[in-house]
């Protein structure tokens, strides 16, 4: 069972007659977003978790550093 020409059509005419001319760019435009952030999403999921691990090491030695500030601020107050 394939789809045929005139079942195209019908489908273009039945979404013209839903979605309206003014609205078709729109909807195109959101969909294509839609498709490329997904596609982005799994790409980004493929990608190796080292990355992110240098990311999160820098980030908690970030966070030492700010509480040991605050410890020693605390003392000399």
């Amino acid at each position: 069972m394939s789809i045929g020409p005139w079942q195209i059509i019908l489908i273009l005419v039945i979404v013209l007659i839903i979605f309206g001319a003014g609205k078709l760019p729109r909807v195109a435009g959101d969909l294509a977003k839609g498709i490329k952030n997904f596609k982005k999403g799994m790409n980004d999921e493929d990608e190796p978790k080292a990355a992110d691990s240098g990311k999160t090491e820098a980030l908690e030695s970030a966070n030492n550093s700010e509480k040991a500030d605050s410890k020693d601020k605390a003392a000399q107050g």
